[in-house]
């Protein structure tokens, strides 16, 4: 690996995102000032002096390749991920699952970090922004106040720090199509909504397990303003048995090819989430129940018993940026091309995720730097497929993604067992990151 010290590099932020932006950058010779606000100021959700602090949880997901996740994780592995180097130190029981020990995760990371001698920390709170000099911003969800309006500036967004709410998405071949039906309501334009019918029965039993679910509880800082404008599901039904049914599960003017006739009592529609068809979003069903619950209580739905959600609805505070509009597939600003984005800021969800994502920021910042090509990924790996469907213009109403496989290519072949067809993109995907040099 060539190891000349070159360009300084601006990178704000050391969480998950922006350590592994920094380690990239710093491992090929160039020289990172990394910034950190802590100690000297805290977000509201974190309280170590560490980097990488792991707030929500200590589970970093599926550990197996045939699941989409941990597919993720082994294709980080390839370019020597510090977070897999710390999660394979600080690892607990945790049966299927990769969790570890936070202080040691942590720990293990800021000594890596601090202890690189092209990387030079900078424990200040960044407010302003160069477009003229390179930069990673790796801020996370939880962007300070002064570097948001200054996102705002740089980006021409009118807004940036807001409250997600996002409705839950299940995959398309998951869905029980026995059980439901395409149409468009009166027949206007084209069927393009899967349409979920309800009984009578069918409904009082979903609407009794919706209306006493439990739910998630706000931080401190995630205050009533997150139903503002967007409320969610379990609190308009608690308005009353029928509020529903006259809202987002109305079953007027959608007829049943099936029997001809439009008798459901209730009906659930779910609407194409992505541009292969592969994924569909439950309509109106932003909630904060928790993900157990909607799990239990949206399976009742005929037609989801099954369902495989590849993301559960979410309310909560949540800064992320416009990123198909802003960013191309190397997490790189269209208007600005030596500023980067990485991390959860991107629409990346999920521990994971961020750190795969400032890995490649890192890396092909580095590319950039160093006058070598960006390795082209594309949907066959899961790297790939979530800074694809980021930067994805055709993405009008971008909510936050995890990794799923419902945004990578599926295969030529067609295999009907789930976890044979899973196992063999996971070899494709590994096959294909191995082709790119670190």
């Amino acid at each position: 690996m060539e190891m000349l010290v070159i360009e300084t590099v601006k990178v704000i932020g050391a969480g998950l995102a922006g350590c592994e932006a920094s380690l990239q950058l710093a491992e090929r010779g160039i020289n990172v000032r990394l910034y950190e606000m802590k100690p000297k100021k805290y977000s509201p959700a974190h309280k170590s002096e560490n980097f990488a602090e792991l707030v929500c949880s200590n589970s970093l997901k599926a550990d197996r390749v045939e699941n989409a996740c941990g597919l993720l994780k082994e294709e980080m592995r390839h370019f020597n991920s510090v977070m897999m180097q710390a999660a394979d130190v600080s690892r607990v029981p945790a049966g299927g699952a990769l969790a570890v020990d936070r202080d040691e995760f942590s720990q293990f990371i800021t000594d890596k970090v601090k202890s690189h001698p092209n990387i030079e920390i900078i424990n200040d709170e960044v407010t302003q922004i160069n477009p003229d000099e390179y930069t990673i911003i790796a801020t996370g969800p939880l962007t300070s106040e002064g570097l948001s309006e200054t996102i705002m500036e740089l980006t021409g967004e009118s807004g940036l720090s807001f409250f997600d709410a996002a409705a839950p998405i299940v995959t398309a071949e998951s869905i029980d199509y026995d059980k439901v039906f395409k149409a468009a309501r009166y027949d206007k334009g084209t069927a393009d909504y899967i349409n979920c019918p309800m009984t009578e029965e069918e409904y009082t039993a979903f609407y009794n397990e919706l209306i006493s679910a439990e739910t998630a509880q706000l931080k401190d800082f995630e205050n009533s303003k997150v139903f503002e404008g967007c409320m969610p599901v379990e609190v308009m039904a608690k308005r009353g048995a029928q509020t529903l049914t006259f809202g987002p599960l109305k079953p007027v003017g959608l007829i049943n090819p099936k029997t001809g006739k439009d008798d459901a009592y209730a009906v659930v529609q779910l609407r194409q989430d992505n541009s292969a068809g592969t994924l569909y979003n439950l309509v109106g069903f932003q909630t904060n129940l928790k993900w157990g619950e909607q799990k239990r209580v949206f399976s009742m739905i005929p037609g989801l018993k099954n369902a495989e959600f590849v993301r559960y609805g979410v309310m909560h505070r949540n800064t992320f940026i416009n990123s198909p509009k802003l960013l191309d597939k190397y997490y790189r600003m269209k208007k600005h091309n030596k500023v980067y984005f990485a991390g959860q800021i991107t629409g990346v969800e999920g521990y994971v995720e961020s750190a795969s994502s400032g890995i490649m920021a890192g890396y092909n910042m580095a590319c950039d730097i160093l006058g070598k090509p960006m390795p082209e990924l594309n949907t066959k790996t899961v790297t790939g497929a979530l800074s694809i469907y980021i930067s994805n213009e055709s993405n009008v109403n971008f909510q936050p993604m995890n990794a799923n496989f419902g945004i990578v290519s599926g295969l030529s072949e067609r295999i009907r067992k789930k976890q044979e067809r899973y196992g063999k993109i996971a070899e494709r995907a590994l096959a294909e990151i191995k082709q790119i040099p670190v």
